[in-house]
């Protein structure tokens, strides 16, 4: 739904109605140039979630009080209402991919709810619907590797280098399909031992030379992906990996 709102309608039109789904205001002006490219690509946005998503239109000029209110020293000014209250914004003429970034965040596509789901065929169907879904490789390529499907789950990941868990598990892959002793380690990996895969790739790591010692690496950082930035077990062996690099 796409409509413009006053001061008088925007308690019940975007605070209360944020309630039930998400609220996107666009404050824009008449005379603004920049908000006249925007506008067009935010109604486009709006239009293909229907139902899931409001854009509301709200011309500064007409509502200073508003634009008071919410702090809009810029136009286009646009913010997001969930619950009542802001819960995202940008200033500016963003680009189309930008502003679908945006409602992507408000509303999940299809994809993203389907890799939600996480068993094999909704994962196939999200890269189907979007093949950059890098969340989605990932966990299906881990269900591949685990079943001992390496040639199928490179192939899924590797359109991924630049994402660390992708490139991980293509390197996973390559050192699985080259014979490099590292079953149990990857066994481990499997079964949510994460100390014991990532002691075994340390002496894999030790004793490798080349492009197998970069592969093991790589494996590493995945798993690091894996348990977050603040893990203690990730930080200890990053710490380790570093050390044993330099």
């Amino acid at each position: 739904m796409v409509f413009d709102v006053d001061e008088a309608g925007f308690p019940q039109q975007v605070i209360e109605r944020s309630g039930t789904v998400p609220v996107v205001v666009d404050f824009w002006a008449a005379w603004c140039g920049p908000c006249r490219q925007l506008t067009p690509v935010l109604e486009a946005a709006a239009s293909s979630r229907e139902g899931k998503v409001d854009l509301a239109k709200v011309d500064v000029d007409r509502n200073p009080a508003l634009a008071q209110t919410y702090q809009v020293q810029g136009i286009p000014a646009v913010k997001a209402f969930r619950d009542g209250a802001v819960a995202s914004e940008f200033t500016g003429a963003a680009p189309p991919e930008q502003v679908e970034r945006f409602f992507d965040e408000l509303v999940p596509s299809e994809a993203d709810a389907l890799v939600a789901a996480g068993d094999e065929a909704s994962l196939r169907r999200a890269l189907q619907l979007d093949p950059r879904q890098s969340d989605a490789a990932g966990r299906l390529a881990r269900l591949l590797l685990a079943r001992g499907e390496t040639e199928e789950a490179l192939a899924v990941v590797e359109p991924f280098p630049h994402d660390f868990l992708a490139a991980g598990l293509a390197a996973r892959a390559r050192l699985s399909q080259n014979g490099h002793g590292l079953a149990d380690t990857f066994a481990a990996w499997d079964r949510g031992d994460h100390a014991a895969a990532l002691e075994g790739m340390q002496e894999a790591f030790a004793a490798a030379e080349g492009t197998n010692r970069d592969a093991i690496r790589q494996a590493m950082v995945a798993i690091f992906t894996e348990l977050g930035p603040d893990d203690p077990l990730a930080r200890e062996h990053r710490r380790r990996l570093a050390a044993a690099i330099y």
